[in-house]
């Protein structure tokens, strides 16, 4: 796991289990109002990546990809939410406004994939997660917080993952 700098860390994930597992690590460190931004190619493995995340942040619900009806809400037994937005299809600034990001916000954390659709409408604090197809189920994963909240998040997932800074 290089540390490229206080802000970023990058690491391979060699199978979709991997993936699933990093995920529950960020996943278990979530709060409401908390960003996490997902970039990557069809087939990056941004959706595997959830389905560790909700796991790990204890979802009820199974996940799977909001593409077509672009928000899925997933949900704990004390009544917290995550909402898993795809803005792949928002095709405008003002149809992405309509989604009002803030409400979600104020009701649970929020993870976007297609995030750099959204623009300006992100949150400047947020956890941004690159997802980068390398080989047959080979993932480069490049972490970089925005935000004390964020390098805290950060930190915890390091000393999670790999038990220490």
């Amino acid at each position: 796991m290089p540390i490229l700098d206080s802000h970023t860390i990058e690491f391979f994930s060699r199978s979709p289990e991997q993936t699933r597992r990093i995920g529950m690590r960020v996943g278990g460190s979530l709060k409401a109002g908390d960003v996490i931004c997902l970039q990557g190619d069809l087939g990056a493995g941004k959706t595997t990546f959830v389905q560790g995340l909700a796991q790990g942040w204890g979802s009820l619900d199974s996940v799977s990809s909001p593409t077509f009806i672009l928000v899925n809400l997933y949900r704990r037994a004390n009544g917290d939410q995550l909402f898993h937005l795809d803005a792949y299809r928002i095709e405008s600034m003002p149809e992405g406004e309509e989604l009002d990001l803030d409400s979600m916000l104020m009701d649970g954390a929020l993870v976007i994939e297609w995030p750099e659709r959204l623009g300006n409408l992100i949150p400047k604090e947020r956890l941004w997660i690159n997802l980068d197809h390398m080989a047959e189920e080979h993932r480069q994963m490049r972490f970089n917080a925005n935000g004390k909240r964020y390098d805290d998040l950060l930190d915890d997932i390091r000393q999670s993952m790999f038990g220490g800074a």
